[in-house]
């Protein structure tokens, strides 16, 4: 009863989020008409799809997202034509007579003389909600996870009609105020017709903000107040959780020795529920931990069809927590796909989990681009609900979980290193399945660039996150503008794992934007190796940049995104590699100026 109440409550939420807006005008556009045979038939249309659509993304994976874009693409059609029917009747007669007719029924234009009824305005709802399921906060998130971890049930169905039902009345009463604005407005200012376009105006207008994408990018990021934080406080009195983190040592509780996890239940990211908690002893083996989880929830999968914890009974199966932009992930990512390479013919059966830690980590082009740069042959499930990542009850990235042939998991490894041990526990898991004749293991992996294996005895500086919910050591005078444009300057000296931003940024909880080209961020930081993950401008355009070291040019120290003179190029989302020193390790002052305004800067990290 707390999660329905929490579910219609985050749906009347979505009002004040700012991707709603451009749904606004279809909604007002029938406020003249009876509440009853036009209003509401339009808000249960836009419900019915809006849960109809979420249902379908719990259970279905990536076709139903398809679905829901080719149905974007028809209500886009559709409303264009409503929109240019009430703006213009020379534009209209232009139209063919049934398009015309269709737009006009569905937009129920009183001055055609084409009454309104329960029908048109229930398809026009329809069409409307395929544009309005993007809104969506941590609340829905949790009622999809919740559906792909169990599976379809009566009470998700129930929980994503409570949060179409509380969107819908915020819906409702917006409009009934509105309606009486627009009938004031026709009574005593006589501007009946110029209100017709205006409707007609704006309905076009926002057909453009949805087809160009901003309703859920730009609208979002412009939000004064943020319903998200609003929902995850109301999440967080009934769901307190720990936020993943990366980690780069072992963090389980018994030691892995001879190929064994021995030891008891796991520590920090503990397996507390449901079939995880198992930790029974395997004569002559490692102890067995749990039951394979189910695989759902994943939205799309690549290298692979969707894939079950049951269809690959008889297999031994390696899970890889990663995000490509996690670091730790990168430089495990050798050893993960060698152990494929070699024994996938023997039973082996490696599964990446791809759960993102930034929001452009969920785009299924980036992975599949990152994929394809990383060799990755494997297949790979896109965990953009988290639901693969908690039905294991995962915290970390990267999290490697030893699955034998009959579906118990019989080890763990947390960060990065043990891979000797590692790949000793995959040949025992894979000698008890009956494989013989095993290549022999290898230790020495080729790692190269991003991927080659920090200097750890010299790395005296954190992962550093440059967006305000998780940032530390700032010291640019005057603290953050949040969600603001807001001028920085850089302290003429930085103390060890300080930093600055310079120029005209705006802050964001995950990332900086740079609103004006000039901008600098500048790291007094002790390591080897130094990383940066970057995007370019929310157009896509590439953005320029300059790299200084000690305020000179690298040279030698260069990492591989960026030549000897300092000079690279932010073109998509990821982890940049701007400095491998050659010389010797110490404090130094790290410089990054970009030439082209736009970047998003989202967090350093070092090897």
């Amino acid at each position: 009863m707390i999660t329905a109440i929490l579910a219609f409550l985050g749906g009347g939420l979505t009002i004040l989020s700012p991707c709603i807006l451009p749904v606004l005008p279809f909604v007002f556009a029938r406020s003249e008409q009876r509440f009853v045979r036009s209003t509401l038939p339009l808000l249960i249309g836009m419900g019915l799809t809006f849960a109809a659509v979420g249902t379908l993304a719990a259970v279905g994976g990536a076709w139903a997202v398809r679905v829901n874009d080719y149905g974007r693409l028809l209500a886009l059609i559709l409303l264009t034509v409503s929109g240019l029917a009430l703006l213009s009747e020379t534009v209209a007669d232009w139209l063919t007579r049934p398009i015309v007719a269709l737009g006009s029924r569905l937009m129920s234009n009183p001055d055609a003389g084409i009454p309104g009824g329960i029908g048109p305005s229930l398809l026009l709802g329809i069409a409307t909600g395929f544009l309005w399921a993007p809104c969506a906060g941590p609340i829905l998130g949790l009622i999809l996870t919740g559906a792909v971890i169990n599976g379809p049930s009566a009470q998700t169905t129930a929980l994503l009609i409570a949060y179409a039902l509380g969107a819908m009345t915020s819906l409702a009463l917006a409009t009934l105020v509105g309606g009486r604005v627009f009938v004031a407005m026709k009574q005593s200012l006589g501007v009946g017709e110029w209100v017709r376009r205006g409707l007609g105006a704006a309905v076009l207008g926002a057909v453009v903000v949805i087809a160009m994408g901003w309703d859920t990018g730009v609208l979002t990021r412009l939000s004064v107040g943020s319903t998200n934080r609003v929902e995850q406080s109301l999440l967080n009195l009934i769901h307190p959780s720990e936020e993943p983190s990366a980690v780069t040592a072992a963090m389980t509780s018994g030691a892995m020795t001879g190929g064994a996890m021995t030891g008891g239940a796991m520590t920090g990211g503990a397996m507390t529920g449901g079939a995880m908690m198992s930790n029974t002893t395997h004569a002559g083996g490692p102890p067995i931990e749990g039951d394979f989880p189910p695989l759902t929830g994943a939205v799309s999968w690549l290298n692979s069809a969707p894939l079950t914890s049951e269809a690959l009974r008889g297999k031994v199966v390696l899970i890889d927590f990663w995000t490509y932009s996690c670091i730790n992930c990168l430089r495990a990512l050798p050893y993960v796909t060698s152990w494929y390479a070699r024994y996938k013919k023997h039973g082996l059966v490696v599964l990446g989990i791809h759960s993102p830690e930034f929001a452009f980590e969920k785009s299924e082009s980036n992975v599949k681009r990152a994929v394809r740069d990383l060799a990755i042959t494997y297949p790979v499930a896109l965990d953009n609900n988290y639901a693969i990542w908690q039905s294991f009850n995962n915290k970390y990235w990267p999290a490697h979980y030893f699955i034998d042939a009959t579906g118990r998991i019989r080890g763990h490894h947390f960060g990065e290193g043990n891979y000797d041990e590692s790949e000793l526990l995959i040949r025992q898991l894979l000698s008890e399945a009956g494989a013989h004749d095993l290549p022999p293991a290898v230790s020495d992996i080729r790692k190269e660039g991003v991927q080659a294996s920090a200097d750890e005895k010299e790395v005296s500086s954190p992962e550093t996150y440059i967006g305000y919910d998780r940032a530390e050591h700032f010291a640019s005078p005057g603290d953050f503008g949040r969600g603001q444009s807001k001028s920085y300057v850089a302290p003429d000296t930085l103390k060890l794992n300080q930093w600055a931003l310079s120029g005209s940024w705006q802050a964001e909880p995950d990332k900086a934007v740079l609103l004006s080209a000039g901008g600098k961020i500048t790291f007094r930081f002790h390591a080897r190796d130094l990383h940066l993950v970057l995007g370019p401008g929310i157009d896509g355009k590439a953005v320029r940049f300059r790299v200084t070291l000690d305020g000179k040019e690298p040279g030698p120290n260069h990492g591989v995104d960026i030549d000897s003179s300092g000079a690279g190029v932010a073109r998509e989302h990821r982890l940049y590699q701007l400095l491998r020193q050659s010389d010797g390790v110490r404090d130094r002052t790290f410089t990054i100026e970009f030439l082209d305004g736009g970047i998003q800067a989202y967090s350093f990290t070092f090897g």
